[in-house]
Parts: structure tokens; sequence; C-alpha cells
């Protein structure tokens, strides 16, 4: 199996909630759409300082992440951001890995979404098939 990307638009979870609640404007929601490599063997989503300063996402706290090479070290936690793929959206934190080169979607916003890797077609899709399992706004 290849290599498997898609396209995700992240957005500031707080943004999110306060423009349903009238406080700023929807058009003042903090997001960023990007090509994210899907990791099945990352527990969560990873993003650089950059991603995590343009979405205005505060520091929650620390966790240990093993990147590939298998060495351990402690990241911040930012969030909570809101992960959307096509009709489908999840709150998450992320692990700021300062120099990351891309944004990894790992295993437990993919679980969240129902979302699988499809071996034969290698791209993303529902695990339940494609019906809309949240509403998006």
């Amino acid at each position: 199996m290849s290599i498997i990307h898609t396209e995700i638009t992240l957005r500031n979870a707080l943004d999110v909630y306060n423009a349903e609640d009238g406080i700023i404007k929807e058009q003042d929601i903090r997001k960023t759409t990007v090509r994210a490599l899907v990791d099945t063997g990352a527990w969560t989503l990873i993003i650089n300082e950059k991603t995590q300063k343009k979405l205005g996402l505060r520091t929650v706290g620390m966790e240990t992440g093993t990147l590939a090479n298998g060495k351990s070290e402690k990241y911040d936690l930012a969030g909570p951001l809101e992960v959307r793929w096509k009709d489908r959206r999840t709150v998450c934190e992320a692990l700021v890995l300062p120099d990351a080169e891309e944004v990894l979607l790992g295993a437990i916003p993919l679980e969240a979404m129902d979302l699988i890797i499809h071996p034969r077609k290698e791209e993303i899709v529902g695990a339940h098939g494609d019906q809309i399992i949240h509403s998006v706004k």
C-alpha cells in the first residue's frame, strides 16, 4: 500500500463555539485547509508551531510522542481544534512537533470520524459507507 494523503480543514474550536454564540462572525473563525498524511501509527493529530499559531490554539499540556525513528520526547499539546473531512467532523487536541513538515492525521481523529483506509482504492473512506455521520454547518 502506498502513502495516503487527504485534504482536511482545521478550525479553532473555540472560535467555532464563539461564532455559534454570536460573539464573533463566522468569517472570523481561524481555519486552514491542508493536505494531511494519514498515519494510523500516530495516535492523534500532529501539527507544527506555524499551524498552531495560525489557528490561535492554546497549549493545553504536554504529551510524550515517539517518532518513527524511535526517539521519544515531550511535546506541547494544543487545542481544541475541529477537524473536518468532507461531511464529517470531530474535535480533538493536536501534538505540536515544532519542525513537522506536514500535518499527520492519526488514529483517534480517524476513528472519531468513522474513517478507514480503503486498501484497494488507497484512500480514506467511511468505515460504514459515506452516509453523513455528523451534520456539518
